[in-house]
C-alpha cells in the first residue's frame, strides 16, 4: 500500500503546485494573482496530502481557532481522484487540534456535497440568517 500522509508544515507544502492548480484548473480561483494567493496562504492553516512524498491533495482552513472556521481550496489532483485521498485529507483537517470545539465550520461546494456530508456538513439550518458578498469573476481580467 502506498504511503499517504497529511502535513501542515509549510516547508513540505509545494505552494507553486497549489498555485498552478488553483489558477489553471479550479473553478473558483482561476486567474488569481500570485501575490494575492501568497497572502491567502500565509494567513491560513494549509494541509497537503502527500502520496509517497508527492503532493496530490490540498486544503486550506481560515479560522480564528476559537469559534469559527471556513474550509476552502480543497482539491485532489485529477489523476489521483477516486482513491479516497480527499476523505483521508479531510479526516486529518477535522482532527487537527487547533480546529476542535468550534461553534461553526463552513464551506462552499458546487458538487461535492456527499463527500462533506460524511463529515457532518449539511445545508444551513437557518439559511435566512446567512448573507454573503460574492464576486465570482474578481480574478478575471479584460
Amino acid at each position: 500500500m502506498l504511503r499517504f500522509e497529511v502535513t501542515t508544515d509549510p516547508a513540505k507544502i509545494d505552494f507553486a503546485a497549489v498555485y498552478r492548480f488553483l489558477n489553471a484548473q479550479s473553478n473558483w480561483a482561476q486567474g488569481i494573482p500570485r501575490d494575492l494567493f501568497d497572502r491567502a496562504m500565509r494567513n491560513a492553516l494549509c494541509f497537503a496530502g502527500l502520496l509517497e512524498g508527492e503532493q496530490i491533495a490540498f486544503a486550506r482552513v481560515i479560522s480564528d481557532y476559537a469559534t469559527f472556521a471556513n474550509l476552502v481550496d480543497v482539491f485532489t489532483v485529477p489523476e489521483f481522484r477516486g482513491n479516497g485521498y480527499a476523505t483521508r485529507l479531510l479526516t486529518a483537517v477535522f482532527a487537527h487540534p487547533d480546529l476542535q470545539g468550534l461553534r461553526r465550520f463552513t464551506l462552499a461546494t458546487r458538487d461535492k456535497h456527499p463527500l462533506y456530508a460524511k463529515f457532518g456538513f449539511h445545508p444551513p439550518l437557518f439559511p435566512e440568517t446567512l448573507m454573503e458578498r460574492y464576486s465570482p469573476d474578481i480574478y478575471k481580467t479584460g
